[in-house]
């Protein structure tokens, strides 16, 4: 494995980390709230070196699109000022950029970059490596990954601190398979910081 060095084009987006998709949550990831500690790893990493830490949330209309009793494929969750939106609660986000997505009735967004000028933003700031973590791995990970890439970003992908929904068995597995085909370097955390992957774990 080799060290990964950070810079000043570098940043952490942390995708989703809501309530809701904990367990026990109404939409809850499977072990979702493994993902934590280490997403508390990487922020203790990236505020050390003075980087920016950015967190998507849904931020969903009472009647979404996305939900079942509007013909959408989920349940009601992260309901803009519900409880279930709120971050989870062990972790560190004082200083983090909050970017909303799917704020609309009739507009769903997996991605952060979706509708949110986070590109842009990033740009401004000149950001051009982003390390994504978050949940949920076959989702809104995956297209956040997906659409980073698209968007000229360099992503590292921190392995250890995503989780799948896993509607189908093997989603999370062919969403790694995907990220990393895209362009995606897997990462895990050290006790001196990231360290690229050479072969993959059971993460997804």
């Amino acid at each position: 494995m080799s060290a990964i060095v950070l810079g000043g084009g570098d940043a952490l987006l942390i995708v989703d980390p809501q309530v809701d998709f904990l367990p026990g949550g109404s939409l809850g990831v499977p072990q979702g709230d493994a993902v934590l500690a280490p997403i508390n790893r990487l922020i203790d990493l990236y505020r050390t070196h003075a980087l920016p830490v950015y967190v998507s949330r849904d931020w969903h209309p009472a009647l979404h699109c996305s939900f079942a009793d509007q013909g959408g494929p989920w349940p009601v969750h992260c309901v803009a000022g519900s409880d279930g939106a709120r971050f989870a609660d062990a972790l560190q986000l004082d200083d983090a950029v909050v970017v909303s997505k799917a704020t609309t009735v009739e507009v769903d967004a997996y991605s952060a970059f979706n509708g949110t000028g986070l590109a842009e933003t990033l740009r401004e700031r000149g950001i051009r490596r982003l390390t994504v973590c978050g949940l949920a791995t076959d989702y809104c990970v995956l297209n956040t990954v997906v659409d980073g890439l698209a968007a000229g970003f360099e992503v590292l992908l921190a392995t250890e601190a995503i989780r799948a929904v896993g509607v189908n068995t093997g989603d999370g597995e062919r969403a790694l398979v995907r990220m990393l085909d895209a362009g995606a370097m897997p990462v895990q955390l050290s006790n001196s910081g990231l360290v690229a992957e050479r072969a993959l774990g059971a993460a997804a």
